[in-house]
């Protein structure tokens, strides 16, 4: 029953957009994964948060999970360049840890928990193994990430550094990181494709962002499919 009400709102939805539209959707949802997720741990700058999300879109990212702390997290739409209407943005704010919430949400769903810092047993970025499904944990760059991480960590990883400067910020480090591992990802004979419902979910998403009245749309398909 929801697969066909999902498949059929899409139908109908796709009529109240352009051809070229629809068809844009289907080059880029091919190259879409969840074999690969981040976790963003109390960014508060709008300008590095926002840069993140572009940098997932543009890798083929899709999930991203936004833990909130001492700070809510703010797009900013010039630097974003639309790409948060493209992601799906997975909030937690309502737990008594916002942190342990997210790794237990993602420990659920297959995920290894990987921290983006040097550490003793760290690896270097295109040593990561990606035979599993793998969720990247990355802090601010003042405080880095917290030791709820860190001690909730399945492995460690690090970005190689050739100058005085200590770090990246978290907005060159995420795009490093993703560029680099989606490229390894898509060269191996990993399996990391969206399943067919995950494709029909995401499309009726983007549907929906890309029309201006689609709520109301919704509601007088759901009225004739019932």
């Amino acid at each position: 029953m929801e697969k066909n009400y999902t498949l059929s709102l899409t139908e109908f939805l796709s009529e109240f957009v352009t051809d070229n539209r629809l068809e844009r959707f289907n080059q880029v949802i091919k190259w879409r994964t969840r074999h690969i997720s981040i976790a963003l741990e109390d960014v508060y700058q709008p300008h590095n948060a926002s840069a993140v999300l572009r940098s997932c879109d543009c890798t083929g990212i899709q999930d991203i999970h936004i833990i909130e702390k001492n700070y809510q997290y703010q797009v900013n739409d010039d630097v974003a360049m639309g790409s948060s209407k493209w992601l799906s943005l997975i909030k937690y704010n309502a737990a008594e840890n916002n942190t342990l919430a997210c790794i237990e949400q993602l420990r659920t769903q297959g995920y290894r928990i990987v921290a983006t810092t040097p550490h003793k047993d760290d690896c270097l970025i295109d040593e990561l193994p990606l035979d599993s499904k793998t969720a990247l944990f990355f802090g601010t760059e003042l405080e880095g990430i917290s030791k709820d991480v860190i001690d909730n960590a399945d492995a460690f990883v690090k970005i190689p550094m050739f100058g005085f400067t200590e770090s990246y910020n978290i907005s060159v480090s995420a795009a490093i990181c993703l560029f680099t591992l989606t490229q390894r990802l898509r060269k191996s004979d990993i399996h990391w494709q969206l399943s067919e419902q995950e494709i029909m979910d995401i499309k009726l998403q983007w549907l929906k962002n890309s029309i201006r009245d689609s709520v109301l749309l919704e509601k007088e398909f759901k009225k004739k499919f019932i």
